[in-house]
């Protein structure tokens, strides 16, 4: 009987612990699919704990850079995973993968950190599990390290060593993610983040990459010729129409040894977009431009680009801007975004280099003195004084203030008319008495100003609805010989930037010579980074 009563308990307890256990698993699965509901309803996986981001860093020290920006994005979205929703990871961060694996297409080499890992993430089996920390960590150091190489570039310190003095827009790459978040193809295209020139470089390394593909063979020609003209036969040039075929300056490849029209505009076409003259004769000067390596202009690409990433995104935003290209000796005057005006300018030669950097427009100064800059006095005007007793009566200069200038007219170096945007740097830009200079391709000649080809167009552009200013009134203060200054009543911002190559509408891509010597330096701390 004891025996009885004792198997009925145990069979009465394994009965009451089966109940308490059935309902025990019946909460938990609950629980679990109320998660699981949870997730579904807000389409977002559930925050994760925030003491968790040190010790992710401290595993991958190579991402510490990032740490300080990660850290701010989380306590920014409260800790909730941002690449991850219950399917997984979202289709922005695959953009976001593909563009980082694509980084050569942005004309950057940098080493990926930890690129085995970031592989491993987007594996089509591990993508479907569950958010896990580690990889949400590891996607947002991604999105840090491509917004760091591809839109912000190498640091303002290093651009200003390289002689960048244009402001450089600080943005916060943590606020910037909503916009990505809201509009996934921003990742691939913000011309508001980096200057739209930028994008037209980019397609065109994509093409000289695959012409770095074909056969680059140095072309000569035979010996005793200096230059080939129309009419001509020769092996150089069957090599010459082929050369300017793959660079897109012909439209098709005769093979023919005649140097014929369609090849004598091919290089015409060559020639206008590399600033060597309009004629249609190749010289062995114009050979040995055509044999510069596409591994070299390749690297001329990628330097722009990263240029690219300097300029501020107001210049795209302005209405009315001046724009002055070194390297290319141009202004142009937009309005509207469009060109109003196009003018070749006189910049500073090596030793004085005109100064990269932007201010805004205030003032138009008519039949302008020329205070002459003390460099300019010791080293040219007091020596020439001693030599030459009637000098200064001689070049219309007097003594001024302690200084010397020289009075309107014919002879004064600013010409008719200069145009003021106050700066630290003393440059203007102006007239000029000595316009034979603008005949010439190469023109570094001045000592930091900037002389216009066009000036009295320029001024008679911006006064043009001025009703101060009418066309002959303008005329008339350019001759007066009596300076006379005018304040604009709204500034026009001036850039003054360091492009050796650049792309126009059509897509053709131009090359200038690096008159301050600036790229290899450039290309070095690229490959450094």
């Amino acid at each position: 009987m004891k025996n009885f009563i004792t198997l009925a308990i145990s069979i009465l307890l394994g009965f009451l612990l089966s109940v308490v256990s059935c309902q025990n698993s019946k909460k938990n699965t609950e629980s679990r699919s109320e998660k699981k509901v949870l997730i579904a309803k807000n389409g977002e996986a559930t925050p994760f704990d925030s003491t968790l981001v040190a010790p992710f860093f401290d595993q991958y020290p190579e991402l510490k850079k990032f740490q300080k920006e990660v850290t701010a994005l989380y306590q920014k979205q409260h800790y909730n995973y941002i690449w991850f929703d219950q399917k997984g990871i979202k289709e922005v961060g695959y953009l976001l993968y593909n563009k980082i694996s694509n980084l050569t297409s942005e004309g950057i080499t940098a080493k990926i950190p930890y690129h085995n890992q970031l592989d491993t993430i987007f594996q089509e089996e591990v993508s479907k599990q569950e958010p896990e920390v580690n990889s949400e960590l590891f996607i947002s150091c991604l999105y840090f390290f491509y917004t760091d190489k591809v839109y912000k570039g190498l640091d303002i310190e290093k651009s200003t060593q390289l002689g960048w003095y244009l402001p450089r827009k600080k943005q916060s790459f943590v606020n910037y993610l909503d916009s990505i978040l809201a509009n996934p193809s921003l990742i691939d295209k913000d011309e508001r983040e980096i200057l739209g020139q930028y994008y037209r470089l980019r397609e065109v390394l994509k093409k000289y990459r695959s012409i770095e593909k074909e056969p680059w063979n140095s072309i000569a020609l035979d010996s005793g010729v200096t230059r080939l003209k129309m009419g001509d036969s020769a092996r150089a040039i069957a090599q010459i129409r082929s050369r300017l075929h793959l660079l897109g300056d012909l439209d098709s490849d005769s093979r023919s040894s005649l140097f014929d029209n369609s090849l004598a505009k091919g290089i015409i076409n060559y020639k206008s977009r590399n600033s060597l003259g309009t004629n249609s004769s190749i010289s062995k000067l114009d050979l040995v431009h055509l044999n510069v390596p596409i591994t070299d202009r390749i690297k001329t690409i990628i330097v722009n680009m990263e240029r690219c990433r300097w300029f501020s995104s107001p210049l795209a935003m302005s209405k009315t801007f001046i724009f002055i290209n070194i390297p290319a000796y141009q202004l142009r005057y937009f309005e509207n975004g469009k060109v109003a005006l196009e003018s070749k300018v006189v910049v500073g030669k090596a030793m004085n280099k005109t100064v990269v950097f932007s201010a805004d427009m205030k003032y138009i100064v008519f039949s302008p003195y020329w205070n002459v800059p003390k460099n300019i006095l010791y080293k040219e005007v007091l020596p020439a004084i001693e030599k030459n007793p009637n000098y200064l009566s001689e070049n219309e200069m007097e003594w001024y203030d302690g200084g010397i200038r020289q009075r309107p007219g014919p002879k004064n170096a600013l010409g008719v008319v200069k145009f003021v945007f106050p700066n630290s740097n003393s440059i203007y830009l102006h007239d000029t008495p000595s316009k034979s200079l603008f005949n010439q391709e190469k023109r570094a000649f001045s000592h930091g100003c900037i002389r216009l080809e066009k000036p009295k167009e320029l001024a008679h552009l911006i006064l043009k609805n001025d009703p101060n200013w009418t066309f002959e009134k303008i005329e008339t203060a350019m001759q007066s010989g009596v300076e006379k200054w005018y304040a604009l009543p709204q500034k026009i911002p001036v850039y003054i930037g360091y492009f050796t190559a650049w792309v126009a509408k059509d897509g053709a891509i131009h090359f200038y010579d690096d008159v301050y010597q600036r790229d290899e330096r450039l290309a070095t701390m690229l490959l450094e980074e």
